[in-house]
C-alpha cells in the first residue's frame, strides 16, 4: 500500500512538472497559474501545495529536473583527453538550453527571483559546479582560480546568448538565430579551450 502510495504521487509529480512544459510552450509563462497547470493535469490544485508547497516550488522542481550543471553526471576523462571532454560539455550546455523554450523562460524567472526554492537550486547548482572546476583544474594542472573563471565566464556567456537569442538576431555582427551563427560561437568557444590549455604546456 505504501509503495502504491508513493507511485501515484511520484506520477501525480510528473504531471505537474509535465504540466508546467506544456502551458509555457503553448502560453508562454505569464499563462501560468496554479489552477491553470492543476487543470492541465488533471488533479487538484490543493496536491501543487502539498507536494511543492506553491507554485515557485513547482516550477523550481520543474528547473531541478532540467538544468544541465545540476544534473551534469558525465564520466570525467583522463588527462589527454580534457580538451575535448571542456569543448563537449559546452557544447551540450548550448544544445539543451536552445533546444528548450521552456528552460530559458523560467531561467528568466529565476534571474528576477529570490525565494527558498531558488536559493536551494542555485546551492545545488553551486555545488556541482565546483566539484566539477576542481576536477577539471586537477586534471588540466590549472589553477582552481583560473579554472573557475574560465568556466564562469564561458558558462555566462553560453546562458545569456541563449536567452537573448528570442529578441535578438544578431550580436557582434553574430546571427545568434541561425545554426551557422551558433557554430561560430562553438568555434570561439573552442579556440579560447585550445589557448587556455596551451598555457600549461608553456608552463612546463
Amino acid at each position: 500500500m505504501e509503495k502504491e502510495v508513493i507511485k501515484n504521487r511520484q506520477t501525480t509529480e510528473m504531471n505537474l512538472i509535465k504540466a508546467v512544459d506544456e502551458l509555457i510552450e503553448e502560453n508562454g509563462f505569464e499563462g501560468l497559474g496554479i489552477n491553470a497547470v492543476a487543470a492541465k493535469a488533471g488533479v487538484s490544485k490543493m496536491l501543487i501545495y502539498r507536494y511543492f508547497n506553491s507554485l515557485d516550488g513547482l516550477i523550481a522542481a520543474y528547473i531541478q529536473q532540467h538544468d544541465y550543471w545540476i544534473n551534469f553526471d558525465e564520466q570525467l576523462p583522463d588527462e589527454e583527453h580534457i580538451g575535448e571532454f571542456i569543448k563537449e560539455i559546452f557544447k551540450r550546455q548550448i544544445a539543451m538550453l536552445r533546444q528548450s523554450y521552456t528552460l530559458r523562460r523560467l531561467y528568466r524567472w529565476e534571474l528576477t527571483s529570490n525565494n527558498t526554492f531558488i536559493k536551494e537550486l542555485r546551492e545545488k547548482r553551486e555545488a556541482k559546479g565546483v566539484w566539477l572546476v576542481d576536477a577539471v583544474s586537477k586534471l588540466s594542472k590549472h589553477p582552481q582560480k583560473e579554472t573557475a573563471a574560465m568556466a564562469s565566464i564561458l558558462t555566462a556567456a553560453i546562458s545569456y546568448l541563449s536567452l537573448l537569442e528570442e529578441n535578438c538576431p544578431v550580436f557582434n555582427g553574430i546571427n545568434i538565430q541561425t545554426e551557422d551563427g551558433w557554430k561560430e560561437l562553438e568555434e570561439g568557444i573552442n579556440i579560447l579551450i585550445d589557448i587556455w590549455l596551451e598555457k600549461r604546456e608553456k608552463r612546463k
